[in-house]
């Protein structure tokens, strides 16, 4: 197959904006879609994709390309934001970015992008490469693709990749991957798209925009009042208005304290937040965690075959620096993790994602922690680097 129309998603952002310019230099036919997925309005009337829409739109007039819109409002709702408050709800820490990545950007979007407009394949602006780059042609199916860090390893997005399907990665070009963040805004200010370039870049969770978490959350879960309890003491030292406030390693402002308090552990059906003295007290620290089934992106490693076990990278948020890891695979419905140090703040519903080298290999959705420090009886605190907490 000639990899010949290449439907880019175009997010109104200069990164997306230039990897459609570098399709077309390239001489693929590129077609910009622009994806829906919130239109509610905040407090003051706004809903945050109007704008990304009406610079998308800029964008594909100013390269010359044809500019399509389309509304995965309730594709997003039923299969991203419901898991999101549900979750919440439940006292675990979603990744809605994860979610809307696997199920609706490199499902739907991609199903669309063949079925509506012929395209061989998909491209996004997202900081990531594949093994095969832009030669879609000449992937071996028995053997697959593997997907790659960015050059920009400060940008890269792999992370949030790491539940992509093999199939979709099959069909997919990531044009930015080998820049760096600077030479793609660069490139767009020489092509005439400054305006891009200059733009300042979105942050944080597209449907909550710049609004308090707080007084979003409200508008879906009722608060639902409880104690602080000391981990320590295991006495009440405070309340709070619901648990799905809070997330593990989090700071709490507790009236009359004053050591500060960072969350240990949420308990959504007595309502108790567990609260620990201090950002590195021991109960914030584990080594050894549970997760879903192991996606992995292209093949298992060799020894998950022979042994059900393997050795690779771990993080848990895209900031942190890799630490070696251990896994062993339970039975088909457990993966047990264990870190090469106790880490900071490990937090149930994160994807635990998994690095080989430069590849990411896949990622599990973290269940529950194992003990902490504080539990098996650790009681100094030790101070750890910044990029691993």
């Amino acid at each position: 197959m000639n990899i010949k129309r290449v439907v880019c998603g175009i997010s109104g952002g200069v990164d997306s904006a230039v990897a459609a310019l570098l399709l077309k230099r390239k001489g693929y036919d590129v077609v910009g879609l622009f994806m829906k997925n919130w239109d509610i309005r905040d407090e003051k009337g706004k809903c945050s994709s109007d704008e990304e829409l009406e610079d998308a739109a800029w964008v594909c007039k100013t390269l010359n390309i044809p500019f399509h819109e389309v509304n995965f409002v309730k594709e997003y709702w039923n299969e991203v934001f419901s898991d999101f408050i549900k979750d919440y709800s439940s006292g675990i820490t979603p990744n809605p970015d994860i979610l809307c990545n696997r199920n609706v950007k490199f499902k739907h979007f991609l199903n669309y992008a063949i079925s509506k407009f012929g395209a061989q394949a998909i491209a996004t602006g997202h900081y990531a490469q594949t093994s095969v780059g832009y030669d879609l042609d000449t992937i071996d199916p028995r053997i697959g693709v593997s997907l790659l860090c960015s050059k920009d390893k400060e940008k890269d997005q792999t992370f949030f990749l790491s539940q992509i399907t093999q199939s979709a990665l099959q069909k997919t070009i990531f044009p930015v991957g080998d820049l760096l963040k600077s030479e793609v805004k660069q490139i767009a200010s020489q092509a005439g798209l400054e305006r891009i370039a200059k733009k300042r870049e979105s942050m944080g969770i597209c449907f909550i925009g710049t609004r308090n978490f707080h007084n979003f959350i409200e508008e879906y879960i009722e608060p639902k009042e409880g104690p602080f309890i000391d981990v320590e003491t295991g006495k009440q030292i405070g309340s709070h208005k619901g648990t799905h406030y809070w997330t593990i390693g989090q700071r709490c402002h507790i009236g009359g304290k004053h050591a500060a308090y960072f969350v240990c552990e949420v308990r959504p059906y007595s309502k108790e937040v567990i609260v620990a003295p201090g950002y590195d007290h021991p109960a914030l620290f584990s080594e050894v965690f549970r997760t879903d089934p192991c996606h992995w992106i292209q093949a298992p490693l060799q020894s998950v075959h022979q042994s059900k076990s393997f050795e690779a990278e771990f993080r848990f948020q895209h900031k942190h620096r890799l630490i070696g890891c251990s896994g062993y695979l339970e039975d088909s419905r457990f993966c047990v993790v264990k870190l090469s140090m106790p880490m900071r703040a490990i937090t149930p519903g994160q994807y635990a994602v998994f690095y080989k080298d430069n590849v990411c290999l896949g990622s599990s959705r973290i269940l529950e922690i194992g003990p902490s420090r504080f539990d098996l009886g650790v009681t100094e605190k030790i101070q750890f680097p910044k990029d691993l907490s």
